[in-house]
């Protein structure tokens, strides 16, 4: 599995960034890590590739993100309500540290894909909130990417023999974790839901008893 993937990245460089920037607008830094471990790897990706390419599709993804909150906020949020919790905690989190949030909030669990949907919804500005991502997403790229490659040489140069099978490995680990903290996250939505359902039940008036029997 591991040679077919080397094989395509080798042939098919342009498909194989092209994915790590569809994977990061909509996810976060998995295939960044699987990406720079192969890039550790002879006629692997080139690792400046892949940093840029999983810069490119950050920024896409949380300018969207941060678009559809300013336009969209209120109605989005208004048809999601479970969301709201975690909205309350951006902006708890925005009031006490506002300008290490803009910058850091890709590194937050569960609030990554939030954050810049309800700052766009606040008063952050949009020319600051750019200057802001482009930096944070830089940093966060360059952390992932990194750490992938150096991890990658350390496998190539103590595994030898056994690189392929290590790497292997390591990216079905990412990828349980990764599938982990979806089920996760679709788990809290439901539960959210049902959550928000339950007390809507609730609150509704009895029936008179003379009403009842009609």
């Amino acid at each position: 599995m591991l040679d077919w993937a080397q094989q395509f990245i080798e042939h098919n460089a342009v498909w194989a960034y092209l994915i790590i920037v569809v994977w990061t607008f909509l996810e976060g830094e998995t295939i960044v890590i699987i990406c720079g471990m192969l890039a550790a790897r002879q006629n692997g990706p080139h690792i400046v590739g892949v940093i840029l390419s999983a810069l490119a599709g950050s920024l896409a993804g949380d300018q969207t993100w941060f678009f559809v909150g300013r336009y969209k906020g209120k109605k989005f949020l208004g048809r999601r309500p479970w969301l709201q919790a975690k909205a309350d905690k951006v902006h708890r989190l925005l009031e006490q540290w506002h300008t290490l949030l803009i910058l850091g909030f890709r590194f937050l669990y569960g609030l990554r894909n939030l954050t810049p949907f309800v700052l766009g919804m606040g008063e952050v500005k949009t020319r600051r909130f750019v200057i802001l991502n482009v930096i944070g997403a830089t940093v966060w790229a360059v952390t992932f990417g990194l750490g992938g490659f150096v991890f990658g040489k350390a496998f190539e140069t103590y595994l030898h023999e056994h690189y392929g099978k290590g790497l292997l490995g390591v990216c079905g680990l990412v990828f349980i974790i990764w599938m982990t903290r979806l089920l996760i996250r679709v788990r809290r939505a439901r539960k959210g839901r049902e959550a928000l359902a339950a007390a809507g039940s609730a609150s509704e008036p009895p029936i008179p008893p003379s009403e009842q029997g009609q």
